[in-house]
């Protein structure tokens, strides 16, 4: 199994994931500022020209959701509860969720922040982010509301959900997003740093 992987949120989720469940696989980092991405015959096994990209034998994986769930399928695990049915709806419920409201609010404070010292394209734009926060806290309030009454996301226990949200929410406080007034989502936030794979996901670096 071949996992490809840069230093961003989505590969993030899946290189946790895989420390996590203990999964036998090469790790290989891209050089997107080499354009990596772009290669020929990196864009045959991603056409999105997008990381991660997961390998296994015949099956070829992109996306950050489905390759965890194809991990936790691989391990055995039920962090994607492929036995339960109405756990898995739950759990998508939440995946959707965050592609349809948690990413695009969060998103630009982690793009101004994170993604651009990570890759060297400029500094943070502090003022574009000011039309962010409404949209923002409105979403938080939704989040904060569900883990009031649960430890993690969805079906009262750790599940790749978490790992799907959590990816850029992780760096609230780098990314001077507004959470602060959510106790619940930063108490959820603690719990998953205290997690080793969460807490340093990346792969040794050769």
């Amino acid at each position: 199994m071949r996992i490809y992987w840069i230093r961003a949120q989505a590969p993030l989720q899946v290189l946790a994931l895989a420390k996590h469940l203990a999964i036998n696989a090469t790790f290989l980092e891209l050089d997107a500022k080499a354009g990596a991405l772009k290669a020929p015959e990196y864009a045959r096994l991603n056409p999105n020209r997008k990381a991660p990209t997961l390998v296994d034998g015949d099956t070829v994986l992109w996306e950050a959701s489905a390759i965890m769930a194809y991990l936790s399928i691989q391990a055995g695990s039920d962090l994607w509860p492929a036995q339960r049915p109405v756990e898995q709806i739950e759990v998508l419920r939440w995946l959707s969720w965050n592609d349809c409201h948690w990413a695009p609010a969060v998103g630009p404070f982690y793009f101004e922040h994170i993604v651009k010292a990570t890759f060297d394209i400029g500094v943070a734009d502090r003022d574009s982010l000011r039309s962010a926060v409404p949209d923002l806290v409105r979403h938080a309030a939704v989040l904060d509301a569900n883990l009031a009454g649960q430890a993690y996301v969805a079906c009262a226990r750790l599940t790749i959900a978490d790992f799907r949200l959590g990816a850029m929410a992780r760096y609230w406080q780098e990314a001077e997003i507004p959470l602060a007034a959510f106790p619940h989502i930063v108490a959820w936030l603690d719990r998953l740093k205290r997690l080793p794979a969460w807490a340093d996901p990346w792969p040794a670096r050769a």
